[in-house]
This record gives structure tokens, sequence and C-alpha cells, in this order.
């Protein structure tokens, strides 16, 4: 038996939740079960309550707002602790067509893939200003390059994982978890894949950031970290060796002024280089100390995947105890 699970993090979507829920088909070729989790970061508008009443299975509620991404690996947890085989995650503005769902499982279902993407083409989205269409295509270029995928709308919050993937992924940034995830997908070995999808009309502006700069500014910070996180060797390896190419290049200069008899008038730029490049040395250290340290991450994250599977097995193992114990009438 194969089960779905839709998960839906929600803050203040009252009044755009219903149309989401009528929009989530009931049921999908190739799945036997189709269930509902909204996960409720801290609405004050009574989302929980228009959720369940108007169809969803299960709710996660925080008392408080942590975040999108907190709200997002909560609604993973969850899923996966409910017996998801495949979880779709969408927004709880109805921006996605819950028709288009069965498009993102299709990948999954025939294992051609661990997580899809949908893929709203940016360039012809009539809502999106030219700025951000601009902006997207960059972002997107690079978390490309530094995740080795093939993803062309890296924002895009509707996607679908196997449970596998969802088992793997550790959510570590505070903002959001679209770039993360393809980026840990990606230096993972995870099969990442997109299908084309249809938006519907914009309800309202993102409550995720304020402004376009926020965004930028968060968005550069969170690929910078998981890149630095997975490729620390490569990342201040490079930096430290153009900080130390910056020293030796002064040396250099002043070895060609003492040469030519009128060096001890640069004896100031001469400190410079030696304190570049004593720093650039240093960081390609640092380079050296994160790598280990990155090998201990992944060996913990390989420990953290084993206990939630053990954590899935026993939960299932006592679920099939409790029924074989149960009264037969």
């Amino acid at each position: 038996m194969k089960k779905l699970i839709v998960q839906i993090p929600c803050l203040n979507e009252a009044l755009t939740l219903p149309a989401t829920l009528a929009d989530i088909p009931k049921t999908i070729p190739g799945i036997d079960a189709v269930e509902i989790l909204i996960i409720d970061d801290g609405s004050r508008d009574g989302t929980a309550e228009v959720a369940l009443a108007h169809g969803a299975h299960h709710v996660v509620q925080f008392t408080h707002r942590r975040g999108l991404a907190a709200a997002f690996a909560a609604g993973l947890d969850a899923c996966v602790k409910l017996g998801a085989d495949f979880i779709v995650n969408t927004d709880g503005d109805n921006q996605y067509a819950g028709a288009d769902i069965p498009k993102l499982l299709a990948p999954l279902l025939e294992g051609q893939a661990d997580m899809v993407i949908g893929d709203r083409n940016i360039q012809d989205h009539h809502s999106m200003s030219p700025t951000k269409k601009r902006l997207q295509r960059v972002g997107s270029w690079v978390v490309r390059q530094v995740s080795n995928t093939q993803v062309p709308d890296t924002t895009s919050g509707f996607r679908a994982y196997t449970r596998e993937a969802a088992l793997r992924l550790s959510i570590v940034s505070d903002f959001s978890y679209t770039l993360e995830t393809i980026i840990q997908a990606g230096k993972k070995k995870m099969a990442v894949a997109h299908v084309p999808i249809a938006t519907n009309r914009r309800t309202r502006a993102s409550r995720l950031f304020g402004s376009t700069w926020t965004y930028i500014k968060a968005s550069a910070a969170t690929i910078v970290r998981i890149y630095a996180m997975y490729e620390p060797l490569k990342v201040f390896g490079i930096l430290g060796l153009l900080v130390f190419a910056g020293g030796l290049s002064g040396a250099l200069r002043f070895i060609y002024f003492y040469l030519c008899g009128t060096g001890w008038g640069h004896v100031q730029s001469l400190v410079l280089s030696a304190v570049l490049m004593i720093v650039g040395f240093q960081i390609a250290l640092i380079g050296l100390v994160a790598d280990v340290i990155s090998g201990n991450r992944k060996l913990l994250e390989d420990i953290l995947y084993r206990v939630r599977r053990m954590e899935l097995e026993a939960g299932a193992a006592g679920a099939g105890d409790d029924a074989r114990r149960a009264p037969r009438a």
C-alpha cells in the first residue's frame, strides 16, 4: 500500500486554505491513500481549525512563529512518522495547481528520481517583474553550479520526495528550505528531476521576505553557507589562495624595486605582503580543518539517518504487535 501525504506549511492562511485543500486530488493513479498534513507556523487566524474543517487529516501546530524552514522540516518528520511513502510539499496560498501533483509523483513512482521539483517557467510568469525574473535566472544558475543539478526553478516550493529522500535531508537554515534541499540533494548524490507545472492567480504578496534585497542577501548567505558545509576545502582553499596571491604579488613588486635600487621606499608594501601571505596560508589551514569537520558531519548525518530508520521500524513493529494483541470479535 502506497501512501502520499501532502504537507502544507501555513502562516495565517485561513482565507486561502479552503481553496488549496479543495484543489488537492483525492485519488491519484499509483497511490492507494492520499492524506493532508498542515503545519501551522503560529497562525493567529484559526488556520488549524479551518484546515480540519475542510478535510485536512493531520495538523502540526507551533505555539509561535518559527519560520518556513522549521515548518518544512517539522512536516517532513511528521510525514515519515505517519507512514508516508511519498511526500508532496505545496503552499497554503493556492499558488500551485493541485492537479499537477500526479505529474510531480510520476518520476518517483517510476523509480527515476528521489526528489522532483515543479518548474513554473519563470520567464512566462506574468506576475513577476523583469528584475525578479533576471535575479531568479541568475540565482538558479548559481544553485545549479554548486549542487551539480539541472533544476531550472530552484525557488519553487511545489516539490515531491520519496521517504528515503526525506529521511536523508537535514534542514539547518532558518530562512527557507528551497535552495538548501537542492544543494544537499546534489551533494548526497540523490536523483533530482523537474517537471513543468501550472500556477494559479496570485492571491497575496510573499510573506517570506520584506524586499527583494532582503531575499537576495538571505539566499546568498544560504548558498554560501551550505556549499561551504559540503565543500569547505574548496571554498577556503580558493579564498586562501587569492589572499596569498595578493601578498605574493606585493612581495614580487618589492623585489623589483629593490633590484632597481629603490626598495627602501617600499618597505610598507613588503610588510603588507607578508601579512597577506601569512593570512592566506592560515585560511588554507582553516580549510583543512573544516574539511575534517565536514567528514565528521557526513558521518553524523549517516548516523541520524540510521536512527530515523530505526525509530520508524520500531514504531511499525510496535503497531504490528498491538494489532496482533487486539481482541477479535
